[in-house]
């Protein structure tokens, strides 16, 4: 089975507790939208602590075009890319010349060339290196693209493949658009930055605690494709955010993942380890309620959240560190996320 043989994450340089995230907000809402006064205390309602953002808050104050934000997004993206990238391999204690695959996962900016080829440009990879770009399965797009890294190193067994998530989500924030979606995405959404190293069978030996790969599974809900996703304005990219997340959720999660988990043999019981997309406090209280599992199966979710935000598709990976840092008896991990389409991605992996 292929093992994960490192994992990386970035604490950004402007990690800013939520109060002053607050204040920015009422400061830029507060003359041009009416319902600011009502709307403003959700930032007290979503047990988030800290917001990682990748620029001061000053940045979010003053003006900026599309164009500017984006090269600023290619500029940083890259840059915390190979950053998280180095970890990964000090710590796997992996040359560089050992990657064979590279994918990269982003849903909030544009390069073209993509990513992929900057970090490979950059880092003087092996310019063989058989790379993907992924783009658009937004808050999706951890699982997925650790089920995809997964699925390169099952079908090539010396495969060290490199998976690479961004999200600067903080940069699409569109300061003359004062509709209630942007708004309540200025009180979750932050900054991240992942990477993981995962390995085939007969690629270099691992270091540290093994983590598996068992299976995964896609399912997208027909007829919900305006629940999440962008709006390409001439101003940048404009959130798409239903308040109708948390009831498909309820709706749906835990027939989903019971049938996942039933064609591995597996039940909701036999799981040790619930690395969950946050999404916010309705959604992980959707959770909660479809899965009846009682207790607080969802607290390293929620501690992730609370110290950094909802970082779209990398928050599920900064989730799967830290439960691989706190070294829990063995067991199985599920590893599940919304994203557009709208879609359930899920994946289960073994921790040893």
């Amino acid at each position: 089975m292929p093992l994960l043989a490192s994992i990386s994450s970035i604490d950004l340089p402007f990690k800013i507790p939520q109060q002053e995230v607050k204040d920015y907000a009422h400061r830029m809402f507060g003359s041009s939208f009416p319902e600011v006064e009502r709307i403003l205390p959700v930032f007290d309602h979503t047990s988030i602590q800290m917001r990682n953002l990748c620029k001061p808050l000053d940045y979010y104050y003053l003006p900026h075009t599309f164009q500017e934000r984006n090269r600023d997004y290619i500029t940083l993206a890259l840059d915390y890319s190979v950053e998280a990238v180095e970890k990964c391999l000090v710590s796997a204690q992996f040359p560089k010349e050992a990657v064979t695959d590279l994918i990269f996962v982003s849903s909030t900016g544009l390069a073209t060339p993509g990513l992929d080829a900057l970090i490979i440009n950059k880092m003087r990879l092996n310019p063989s290196v058989n790379r993907m770009s992924v783009f658009g399965l937004g808050c999706g797009g951890g699982v997925s693209g650790y089920a995809k890294a997964c699925t390169l190193a099952k079908a090539n067994p010396h495969a060290v493949v490199l998976l690479v998530a961004v999200e600067l989500y903080s940069l699409t924030f569109m300061r003359d658009d004062f509709s209630k979606s942007n708004f309540i995405g200025t009180t979750l959404f932050s900054d991240g930055v992942a990477a993981c190293l995962i390995t085939g069978d007969q690629a270099p030996a691992t270091y540290g605690r093994q983590v598996a790969f068992v299976a995964s599974e896609s399912r997208l809900y027909y007829d919900t494709l305006d629940i999440m996703g962008w709006d390409f304005m001439d101003g940048g990219f404009k959130v798409v955010f239903s308040p109708d997340i948390p009831s498909i959720i309820a709706r749906h999660v835990k027939k989903d993942v019971c049938s996942f988990l039933e064609k591995q043999g597996l039940t909701l019981a036999d799981i040790a380890c619930f690395i969950f997309y946050p999404g916010g406090m309705k959604v992980l209280a959707a959770y909660e309620e479809a899965l009846e599992l009682g207790g607080n199966f969802l607290e390293t979710t929620r501690e992730v959240m609370a110290d950094y935000g909802n970082m779209s598709s990398t928050t599920v990976l900064y989730v799967l560190q830290r439960f691989i840092e706190q070294k829990k008896e063995p067991g199985y991990g599920l590893m599940a996320s919304m994203g557009p389409g709208f879609s359930c991605e899920l994946a289960l992996i073994y921790l040893n």
